[in-house]
């Protein structure tokens, strides 16, 4: 009895190097859950980042539109300009193209432009941009 009792076996028969591998293991698996878990998060947060990105970016296109067709702001020439306030950061481009079209008479229509807006910007070190094209006729 006395040399079963010098053995140093844990009370269910394993020893204590098992157990302590058993510990390592679990430690092991439970770093790699947090690690993945993590990377997870990581993703969510980017993916809402650019998800608000693009929603300024689309609210930029939208007033610069509802400011052209209004007649407040003229597009002569492509301009560039940044943007400041809530869509800081970000910088729209605008460019007017006439068009020669011609009605059913084969008279050409004077004053039908196509507007091209685009706004750029820059979201976790990549360019990323958002176009917009339509028309405006202007009679003068």
């Amino acid at each position: 009895m006395k040399n079963r009792a010098n053995r140093r076996h844990a009370p269910n028969g394993f020893t204590p190097g098992f157990i302590l591998m058993e510990v390592l293991i679990g430690v092991m698996i439970f770093a790699i859950g947090v690690l993945a878990l993590g990377k997870c998060v990581n993703n969510c947060l980017n993916a809402e980042i650019t998800a608000t990105d693009d929603q300024r970016a689309r609210l930029a296109l939208e007033n610069r539109m509802a400011e052209i067709e209004a007649g407040v702001v003229n597009v002569t020439d492509e301009k560039m300009e940044k943007l400041t306030g809530m869509f800081d950061g970000m910088s729209i481009r605008q460019k007017r193209t006439p068009l020669k079209l011609k009605n059913e008479t084969d008279k050409i229509l004077d004053g039908l432009n196509e507007i091209e807006i685009e706004v750029s910007w820059k979201s976790a070190g990549e360019p990323q941009s958002k176009r917009l094209s339509f028309y405006v006729y202007r009679t003068n």
